[in-house]
């Protein structure tokens, strides 16, 4: 085992162990290291600044870092993390992104994109590594079976990487967990199971994965480990919940509960299995010195617990280090925060809706996550004449002076075909 590795298995016992996490400096010397967990450091009635890093001279470069758990402390050494050494800082303005598909990292569309993100305010790009049928659209080089079997690589994900490192572009890698028909097809027995046998799908033809089964976790943290070793510094992970209605057919399908029993509600399991899995994702992918995001339902805010889906706001919150709600106008129910046809008023409801999360988020004080919503860069024609506008740089701009205005610098637009509003306003800083 190398040096590095473990290393980074005492950081993760250290985590664990200690609110005031011990990590390594800059010396990679295994000889040079010595460990004291309870160190004190202040005199007893000496005021200290909470937020204040707290340096010690032991007999070797060790320091106390005060950030929260379950989070990689800012100060870490990059050549002590799995990941590569070679990263995209995180930017000091915030996360301004643009969504890419797998398909489209391949082709000269892609190279259109870095030119919008080097021309404007923008910084950052998700990249799908695993879309929403299940299949993993970047070839990831791993020596995993299923991740393996589930490829059908649009391009090589280290020439994707590449090209935004070498434009500074921050990568964020998204990956879709609980809707894979490509995994429910091939295991019936991690799905939803009919009583005719066959895998139960949505009126859309997708099937889901069970987030009871702990299989599906690990090949999801798997698809997650493998990407932040690829160069990825945010793992993004969305469709993280049981399918939509789910509460309707719960007791019709066959499939396995993991470790629950009839002690607790059906609802009850949802929940805490979704915050479980996020949980675990973190806790294993901490080493990789990445951050994980969640992108969660906006009306979770709403209604606390989505008991269908799993979606517990604070629950996935306080196992997070970025919230991405997605929060498009166009999602809104009409009358949702007073407002009859939300589409209509892109500011109104962006406005509206961070109000009542930021509410939510103090809850956790220093504990809660960076806020980077989803936001809309496309028309919603389907909601039918007089009930949406067409989409551009000025309902854009309106969404994100919103955010401005409620303290959120932070955010990603939605485009699934790729084409954004170039002469929107990205910054109001």
């Amino acid at each position: 085992m190398t040096f590095k590795k473990i290393m980074l298995q005492l950081l993760s016992i250290a985590l664990f162990s200690s609110s005031q996490l011990v990590v390594l400096a800059e010396e990679e010397t295994a000889d040079s290291v010595e460990t004291e967990e309870n160190a004190e450091v202040n005199d007893e009635n000496k005021e200290v600044d909470p937020d204040d890093q707290i340096e010690i001279n032991l007999d070797g470069p060790l320091r106390i870092n005060q950030d929260k758990l379950l989070e990689m402390p800012s100060n870490f050494p990059t050549k002590l993390s799995l990941g590569p050494e070679a990263v995209v800082e995180y930017p000091e303005d915030g996360v301004k992104g643009i969504f890419s598909t797998g398909s489209t990292a391949g082709t000269k569309r892609f190279d259109e994109l870095i030119d919008l993100v080097n021309s404007t305010e923008l910084n950052s790009m998700v990249v799908d590594v695993k879309e929403d049928y299940g299949d993993i659209v970047l070839n990831l080089d791993s020596d995993n079976e299923l991740i393996n079997e589930a490829t059908n690589a649009h391009t090589d994900a280290k020439e994707v990487i590449q090209k935004l490192n070498d434009n500074d572009i921050y990568p964020i890698a998204r990956i879709v967990v609980f809707k894979d028909s490509v995994l429910a097809e091939k295991q019936p027995d991690l799905s939803f199971v009919k009583s005719d046998g066959s895998v139960w799908k949505n009126n859309r033809g997708e099937a889901f994965v069970n987030p009871y089964e702990k299989e599906v976790w690990e090949y999801n943290i798997e698809v997650a480990k493998a990407a932040a070793e690829l160069g990825f510094r945010d793992i993004q992970f969305d469709y993280v919940r049981f399918p939509e209605g789910f509460e309707y057919r719960d007791e019709e399908l066959d499939y396995g509960r993991g470790d629950y029993d009839e002690s607790t509600t059906n609802v009850e399991q949802r929940v805490d299995s979704v915050n479980s899995f996020v949980e675990e994702a973190r806790s294993q992918l901490l080493p990789y010195g990445v951050d994980v995001s969640v992108d969660i339902f906006g009306y979770a805010a709403m209604v606390g617990e989505a008991p269908g889906i799993g979606q517990s706001f604070l629950g996935i919150s306080e196992n997070v280090g970025v919230l991405s709600s997605m929060i498009y106008p166009s999602h809104w129910g009409p009358g949702n925060f007073g407002i009859e046809k939300p589409d209509l008023e892109p500011y109104n409801i962006i406005n509206e809706y961070m109000k009542l999360e930021n509410e939510l988020l103090s809850e956790l004080g220093n504990d809660a996550p960076r806020s980077r919503p989803w936001i809309q860069d496309f028309t919603a024609s389907y909601l039918g004449s007089g009930n949406y506008l067409n989409y551009g740089a000025h309902e854009v701009t309106e969404q994100i002076r919103a955010l401005h205005d409620n303290g959120v610098n932070e955010f990603l637009l939605w485009n699934s075909a790729n084409q954004f509003s170039e002469d929107a306003t990205f910054s109001f800083d």
